[in-house]
């Protein structure tokens, strides 16, 4: 690697354009959470038509994750990441004139495009740029910024929704855009490696149609079955197009992604830990909005309102997570965020249509002190144990995995609430004919299942946290020193 233009700026001004950049890109996610209710009434459509609007942002930031590295090599990470920017600021501008529902699902694809580029060329801008020993507290930072968004996200979004429209939401991120750009053009620093690698483009095209069919598959199995010749011909083809993929990029000499990285034992099982997260906090963020209004009939901004505590406290533990990972190391927050994790989720498989608000309320914080212990430790474990020349590739990978299961998680839980609920409808048909509610009490019940299938999940990281430690300081001044000396 190359110096092109030393860093003149002090770590705290790269760090607030990194912060910002950060912030817009997870609030293209939480926002439109909240807005989910608003297109279906909006576009006339339903729930599966709209959870789009989700899954093919996750699916597009999934996609494009492999090309950070590559476009980071080839034109700098600073000029990707303001070029992500710039073009997610855009997207947003087109989403706010969408004139239906195909339309705002296409633009949001493109805004997932260049939000895929943002997080991992960020992570790789902090593990280049950074001292090792500030690098926990700045991945904290970089972590309280992708969460203040979900913090303010719902209840923003409500209220510009009560008040305006849901177009308010996108257009709201072009201001915050503009000055993101700006800040990121004169305080993140310019490297530049020697020389590029060449293109995958074969390696490109199997990521893309293997996540795009199984994405498909898992979130259209609710209409077609998961017994239909069409979910099981498309979940074949994606599931050997990814093998085809994987064997690729171990076996071409310039993968587009360089799952190589798996050979560091203490970044995959922190890649598994991130995912197992990941899994709870998109659980959480897509079906307890839907239960407030689908069920307890709350407003946008009520439902906002009642989420905003549990996030307001996850935002302010994380950076503080950052100073005990220092002092604690990494197992001991882990175990303790995945416990709480679960033991929230637990609580919220156990809700009625009566259930009060404070209850939501007390569990969501439970759950969301856990993520804020575990999300941090468990990547910043991972990412400390490869060098810091494949640290781009290694958070390629990590985002590319986290984004592509989050998308498939959308789809899973969506297709599962349908199938659930027709279940549970049926079921309480037979036991009391003609009930009034029956919608409402099948809708609630499937939401506790999927709680509680996703509090399963979230146990099995408990023995895999044993295996993240904290790199020791001898070898962190060790590899300082050879840096130094190269």
């Amino acid at each position: 690697m190359r110096i092109i233009q030393k860093n003149t700026k002090s770590n705290g001004s790269m760090l607030s354009g990194i912060f910002l950049a950060a912030f817009l890109a997870t609030l293209g996610t939480s926002a439109v959470n909240i807005a989910l209710t608003a297109f279906m009434q909006d576009f006339n459509t339903d729930l599966n038509t709209a959870k789009w609007t989700l899954t093919g942002f996750m699916l597009a930031m999934g996609t494009v994750a492999p090309l950070t590295g590559y476009l980071g090599q080839k034109f700098s990470n600073k000029k990707v990441y303001l070029y992500a920017i710039i073009g997610y600021t855009l997207a947003s501008a087109f989403c706010a004139f969408a004139w239906g529902s195909t339309s705002l699902i296409a633009f949001r694809i493109l805004q997932g495009c260049f939000s895929g580029l943002i997080a991992p060329t960020a992570m790789t801008i902090i593990y280049q740029s950074i001292p090792k020993e500030k690098q926990a507290f700045a991945v904290s930072l970089w972590s309280l910024a992708a969460y203040l968004a979900p913090a303010f996200g719902p209840t923003l979004s409500g209220w510009l929704i009560e008040t305006f429209s849901w177009r308010a939401i996108f257009v709201i991120n072009i201001p915050i855009g503009i000055i993101s750009a700006i800040m990121i053009k004169f305080f993140v620093p310019y490297y530049k490696m020697d020389k590029a690698k060449r293109f995958d483009a074969i390696g490109f095209a199997t990521s893309i149609f293997s996540s795009l069919m199984l994405l498909i598959a898992f979130s259209e199995s609710s209409t077609w079955g998961w017994s239909s010749p069409k979910t099981i011909s498309l979940m074949s083809i994606g599931m050997v197009i990814l093998a085809v993929f994987i064997w690729r990029e171990l076996h071409f000499k310039f993968p587009i992604l360089n799952i190589r990285v798996f050979k560091y034992t203490r970044y995959t099982m922190s890649v598994i830990v991130s995912c197992i997260i990941t899994i709870a906090l998109y659980a959480g963020s897509l079906l307890t909005p839907l239960f407030l209004q689908n069920v307890q009939h709350e407003t946008a901004l009520q439902a906002g309102l009642i989420l905003l505590p549990a996030s307001l406290v996850m935002a302010l533990i994380m950076p503080l997570v950052g100073k005990l990972y220092n002092y604690v190391g990494p197992r001991i927050l882990i175990f303790t965020g995945i416990s709480l994790i679960a033991l929230g989720s637990w609580e919220m498989a156990h809700l009625t249509m009566n259930t009060a608000s404070s209850y939501i309320v007390f569990w969501m914080i439970v759950r969301n002190i856990g993520i804020s212990l575990s999300t941090m430790p468990s990547t910043n474990s991972g990412m400390s144990a490869v060098p810091r020349e494949v640290s781009g590739d290694a958070s390629s990978v990590n985002n590319w995995i986290r984004q592509g299961l989050a998308s498939l998680s959308i789809g899973i839980f969506t297709s599962l609430l349908t199938v659930r609920t027709a279940f549970h409808a049926k079921s309480i048909a037979v036991l009391n004919p003609g009930d009034k509610l029956l919608q409402l009490k099948s809708f609630t019940l499937a939401v506790n299942d999927i709680y509680k299938i996703s509090t399963v999940i979230i146990l099995i990281a408990i023995p895999i946290s044993f295996y993240l430690k904290k790199e020791s300081k001898s070898k962190v001044i060790i590899e300082d020193i050879e840096e130094s000396v190269a």
